[in-house]
């Protein structure tokens, strides 16, 4: 059987990852890619470093052109993750001839246009199933399952940080900052969590998503971005009043020739089969024309989860079953497709205010409501302190841009003395 040299670029969770499941599944690789895969350089930083696993002479190396000057090597995984390194290290691997797998979702989603086009130009195969969900075949399932289809609409939790956060403050009754603790303890969440509890980490994913999805590029700027940090107890209580869970949800949507591209925390009704996806894993939500919701589950992160997507790719690039110019989309050569202004989405909301106990407010809050168009579902009321109440509300379906004049009136009413919370509710229509 016929040897493939590949390398490594990180030896981190998932680069540690990838060589368990090559060491450990070897016979059943060997059989289903008909070749013999051979890790032959791994880049690190620090050679000396004391490691779990017990590596050959000879493969560390903390010098990238002791693998791009090698041309026995046929693949790159690139696994440092960041932006210029890994960018820089890719670029001179498909320069020098080499393919590329990679898991960094960063360069994809900015740097996607430019990567491409170098991939083809020179021959060779860029994939990255890893980069948008862990071990969920996403990516696949867009660019070969569901070719037949005309892809309407994306709902995914795409980020196992926050998943994991939003699931222990729902089930355990813990604050965020608890919550965001327990998670950097395990591992879960880094030091500086920004990327993931802010929503930016998901934005990235869901700008590869709706690239091909849809077939136009996505500018990962457009999308708008709300994080989880503002979520408290109280609103977890109200939504489970009310028969929902708060989840941070990745929505893209096409309609019209135009694109709704949002990520947000979101109430969902509790008896929805996402409502219970917890801890750290992910779940995505494919409507297409023709097949119809396909929901793909599974753990987002991790070592071998990521490392079965990684293995994956290189799998696919020995059988060499898709094209360099299989992703024209991220590349800019499909239709261009305008993405809606956020005050043009429509939604269901969950709204709680901060009001004094007087009375008239209620109907001064409500009158205003009337005027622009949006229509209450539901109510309720909590007097909570002698002084104020809270009054969280449930709306039909509104424009965001009706929501928000209504909530600058009501914010300059005299006996209101705080909005709260607004948070978007996806019912899955």
């Amino acid at each position: 059987m016929e040897k493939v040299k590949i390398a490594i670029l990180g030896f981190g969770n998932v680069g540690t990852g990838v060589w368990k499941i090559l060491q450990e599944n070897r016979k059943e690789i060997m059989k289903r890619s008909n070749y013999d895969i051979e890790v032959a350089k791994i880049l690190v930083s620090d050679i000396n470093k004391k490691r779990e696993i017990e590596l050959p002479k000879g493969v560390l190396t903390n010098n990238i052109d002791d693998i791009i000057n090698d041309d026995s090597i046929k693949i790159v995984v690139e696994l440092i993750g960041g932006r210029g390194q890994a960018k820089e290290y890719m670029i001179r691997a498909m320069k020098a001839k080499k393919h590329i797998v990679t898991a960094n979702k960063l360069v994809v989603a900015n740097w996607g246009e430019e990567l491409f086009k170098i991939a083809e130009e020179e021959n060779v195969l860029f994939y990255y199933e890893a980069s948008v969900a862990g071990g969920i075949p996403i990516i696949r399932e867009i660019n070969e399952s569901l070719t037949a289809n005309r892809i309407e609409q994306i709902i995914g939790i795409i980020n196992g940080t926050t998943n994991y956060i939003l699931s222990k403050m729902t089930n355990d009754g813990i604050s965020f900052d608890e919550a965001l603790k327990e998670a950097q303890d395990k591992g879960y969440a880094e030091a500086d969590p920004t990327s993931d509890v802010d929503g930016f980490d998901a934005v990235y994913k869901l700008a590869i998503m709706a690239s091909l999805a849809f077939g136009t590029k996505v500018d990962h700027d457009c999308i708008y971005r709300e994080g989880i940090r503002n979520i408290s107890a109280v609103d977890i209580e109200y939504a489970q009043k009310f028969g929902y869970t708060i989840k941070l949800l990745a929505i893209a949507k096409e309609e019209n020739n135009k694109l709704e591209l949002r990520v947000h925390p979101t109430l969902i009704p509790s008896n929805h089969p996402m409502a219970n996806v917890n801890d750290v894993f992910n779940a995505i939500l494919i409507k297409g024309n023709a097949v119809g919701e396909l929901m793909l589950y599974g753990k987002g992160a991790g070592d071998l989860p990521t490392g079965s997507a990684v293995v994956g790719d290189i799998i696919s690039i020995l059988r060499n079953n898709v094209k360099p110019s299989d992703l024209k989309a991220i590349s800019g050569e499909e239709d261009f497709k305008e993405v809606k202004n956020s005050d043009e989405n429509e939604s269901e909301f969950y709204i709680r205010l901060n009001v004094k106990d007087r009375a008239g407010v209620l109907g001064d809050t409500a009158k205003i409501f009337g005027k622009n168009n949006v229509s209450i579902t539901s109510l309720t009321q909590d007097v909570v302190h002698k002084e104020y109440v809270l009054l969280a509300f449930i709306t039909h379906k509104s424009s965001e841009r009706n929501i928000r004049e209504s909530l600058k009136k009501i914010k300059e009413l005299e006996n209101v003395n705080e909005i709260e919370s607004i948070i978007r509710i996806e019912s899955f229509n």
